[in-house]
């Protein structure tokens, strides 16, 4: 399975709860999640996507992105040893995790809300309202030019 199938069954799951996705998202801080969602009411969920334990092991930048969201989660393929997140290092008290496949994904883990802080949110909110629709200008209009 690769991220882009994990990705599409996170969707999936999420839309379902009333969780909107876009991949791919740069962050204020350079760092780039694979998947950002939020909800009608403003919760902002970041999932970060492992198809390989050495990328999962590896992965010493995702806790910068707790200060981005509301609630974060590991996605990792079906039948994906994901026990490694139950240890202290992945803190399993607050990040949930979910297994997916292309067509569907499941709650192992439920994530533990921390909810941004209202000057944070209100920032990351319209960064990711101005990138989706910047996309969504690019799909009708790949010439037009972004600005900053």
């Amino acid at each position: 399975m690769d991220a882009a199938g994990v990705a599409r069954g996170v969707c999936r799951l999420l839309l379902r709860h009333d969780f909107t996705a876009i991949g791919e998202v740069a962050l204020s801080d350079g760092r780039r999640a694979d998947l950002m969602a939020i909800d009608s009411r403003g919760a902002i969920i970041i999932v970060e996507i492992k198809v390989s334990r050495a990328d999962l092991l590896g992965d010493a930048k995702w806790r910068e992105y707790l200060n981005h969201c509301d609630r974060f989660y590991w996605a990792v393929p079906r039948g994906f040893d994901a026990s490694p997140l139950d240890e202290a290092q992945f803190l399993p008290e607050r990040a949930g995790v979910m297994i997916a496949d292309r067509y569907d994904a499941a709650v192992l883990r439920e994530a533990t809300a921390q909810p941004l802080p209202a000057a944070r949110r209100k920032k990351v909110t319209l960064a990711f309202a101005r990138r989706a629709a910047r996309r969504l200008i690019h799909i009708h209009d790949p010439d037009a030019e972004s600005g900053s």
